[in-house]
């Protein structure tokens, strides 16, 4: 799987630090594009098994390490004495990382996001900021986490957007009651909500329950043909 590394600079000037893996060769091309955010303290590592899958399926996608975390400004860990303000503040990091694959020819309507914990947070308040994005996935969000409120975000999405919304029950039940309200609220056409039981939370999801990945990767690829 080839993978390359990338450099990014935010509206605010923080460099972050990603891996592009690319599904045809080594370029960027018009194709399915996922943004993949990490939970705490994770990072852009934490997707290498998905992104294989994802190449494998035709897609592209590009892990970032959030600002504080890993190699981006601040890492590895910098995050543990960040105030909720500079938590918020990730959402620079997300818009900068949709630039860089629109600047590079991919159109909007191709990205998607998957994000974990605070990933998922920051994925559904980017697709509810940009109407052209078609899908994201968000595994173990929190209703309110550092102050971005998935509650709000979710009833801002337009009927033509679609979300996959999971998390690891008994093993994660506050992300689990999460998904089961924000999937009630969601006035998506395209919504579904998949509890693995006992899997734990965020991107340990798919280590622990692998068949996750690809109902995942098969409801993304209903969306993209």
């Amino acid at each position: 799987m080839t993978k390359n590394i990338i450099k990014l600079k935010t509206s605010d000037s923080i460099e972050i630090a990603g891996d592009f893996y690319p599904a045809e060769g080594s370029q960027i091309h018009n194709l399915p594009s996922g943004i993949l955010l990490h939970m705490m303290p994770a990072t852009k590592d934490s997707w290498k098994d998905f992104a294989k899958k994802l190449n494998n399926e035709g897609f592209q996608c590009l892990a970032i390490d959030l600002r504080g975390h890993g190699q981006s400004e601040d890492g590895p860990d910098g995050f543990i004495n960040f105030s909720d303000q500079q938590h918020r503040e990730s959402i620079k990091d997300v818009e900068a990382t949709a630039e860089f694959l629109i600047s590079n020819g991919v159109s909007p309507e191709k990205i998607f996001l998957v994000g974990a914990s605070i990933g998922a947070n920051l994925a559904l308040q980017y697709q509810s900021m940009y109407s052209e994005i078609k899908a994201s996935v968000l595994l173990s969000p929190g209703l309110s986490y550092k102050g971005i409120d998935t509650e709000v975000l979710i009833k801002n999405l337009y009927e033509k957007q679609s979300v996959f919304l999971t998390a690891g029950g008994e093993n994660d039940e506050y992300s689990t009651e999460t998904v089961q309200k924000l999937y009630k609220i969601a006035k998506v056409d395209n919504k579904e909500l998949k509890v693995f039981q006992k899997s734990g939370h965020g991107t340990n999801i798919f280590i622990e329950e692998p068949s996750s990945m690809d109902q995942v990767i098969n409801w993304l690829k209903n969306i993209y043909d």
